[in-house]
């Protein structure tokens, strides 16, 4: 084979490759976030009241833009 057919074949796995990559990360992230939802305030309010505290809207806004502020870094 040619030093140009092999440069080919070599470019061609590549981009196979990386598309292939980038599906499976997509297909992997959607089961992961269907399975473990990230929090809202409703999951916020339940966790506040097994902790025996009684959410207020108040609260739940402060925790909520805390969390959102951390996950910003």
């Amino acid at each position: 084979m040619s030093t140009g057919l092999w440069i080919l074949v070599v470019i061609l796995a590549l981009v196979a490759g990386v598309a292939l990559g980038f599906f499976i990360a997509r297909k992997y992230m959607m089961d992961y976030l269907k399975k473990n939802p990230p929090i809202n305030e409703q999951m916020l309010k339940m966790m506040m009241m097994q902790m025996g505290m009684k959410p207020s809207q108040k609260k739940i806004n402060q925790m909520m833009s805390a969390m959102n502020k951390q996950q910003g870094k």
